[in-house]
């Protein structure tokens, strides 16, 4: 999606998965300037476009669980607006995969509003089969799976800053593959192959935020030719991405455990993408993780 004219009334449409974050974002478009209207009847929704004196942006919550509530109808007003003189519409879709909304309602012992007596799974089903096509027509999808409300926070602003004066922004992160793949990435290097600090006693219990760690690492002989390698196309692919109009674009390194090399190589990869000019934010999955558990994997 290329960045909007500035000159043009932005008018967002919020949706997503009950506990994706659809009221976090919608706060954090309030705090960036937004006007913020939540859970208004869709018939109602027409009468506010009717205001073309407005120029502030705006901001939609739309819920499924409205009894007016219809995709096709969503869809349909964002096909009017965008015929429409001076203004722009998007559609931003708050993702989640399901293992993280069931442990969401579990921990907050929210019933699910479309969950049928004690089933919460089957009312994040039939949500998401209900939202299926905003999904599909979404100009932004954020997925919240791994982010924390300061994580989307940061999302969102790069999407909608004041003004459309939106820069290409990079996030690098590290992960363990026994975990999984990071959801929406947009490069994955595996940094297995490398020298395993894990098996070295003084640096097992050690990360790759420590110097001694990451010195381990970058004694493997292909150490140097792979990070040089990884940035010089870094360097080559970002500047693209940013003509092109993205706002975001993530990188993730991973290795068995996600404590070690990994980690070491997202913090020096940032680094040098920071020298370089690039606005970064870095993340360790694993490492967050483990400071709730206090476990460790090789």
């Amino acid at each position: 999606m290329t960045a909007p004219d500035p000159t043009l009334r932005r008018i967002v449409f919020v949706t997503g998965p009950s506990g994706a974050g659809r009221s976090s974002a919608l706060n954090v478009l309030e705090d960036a300037g937004f006007e913020v209207i939540d859970n208004l009847p869709m018939r109602l929704l027409p009468m506010l476009f009717d205001e073309t004196d407005q120029t502030r942006p705006l901001a939609l919550g739309i819920d499924a669980r409205n009894r007016d509530f219809a995709t096709n109808r969503v869809i349909d007003l964002l096909g009017s607006l965008s015929s429409r003189a001076g203004v722009v519409a998007e559609l931003l879709f708050l993702d989640c995969s399901t293992d993280v909304l069931l442990r969401r309602f579990s921990e907050t012992r929210r019933r699910h509003p479309m969950a049928p007596a004690d089933r919460p799974a089957d009312g994040i089903q039939a949500e998401q089969d209900l939202l299926t096509p905003l999904r599909a027509r979404a100009d932004v999808l954020i997925d919240t799976s791994d982010l924390n409300v300061h994580e989307l926070r940061a999302e969102v602003e790069h999407w909608f800053a004041p003004g459309g004066k939106r820069r290409l922004t990079v996030t690098v992160q590290s992960f363990s593959y026994k975990r999984g793949l990071p959801r929406s990435v947009d490069m994955v290097y595996d940094c297995r192959f490398l020298k395993n600090p894990y098996w070295e006693p003084a640096l097992r219990d050690l990360n790759g935020t420590d110097a001694r760690v990451a010195a381990h690492v970058a004694t493997d002989p292909r150490y140097d030719d792979f990070a040089q390698k990884v940035f010089d196309l870094s360097l080559l692919i970002l500047p693209a991405c940013r003509e092109e109009g993205k706002s975001h674009f993530s990188i993730a390194f991973g290795c068995t455990g996600g404590q070690h090399r990994s980690v070491a190589l997202a913090e020096s990869h940032a680094l040098r993408l920071a020298e370089e000019g690039w606005q970064v934010s870095i993340r360790h999955r694993e490492l967050s993780a483990r400071q709730r558990t206090g476990t460790q994997e090789t």
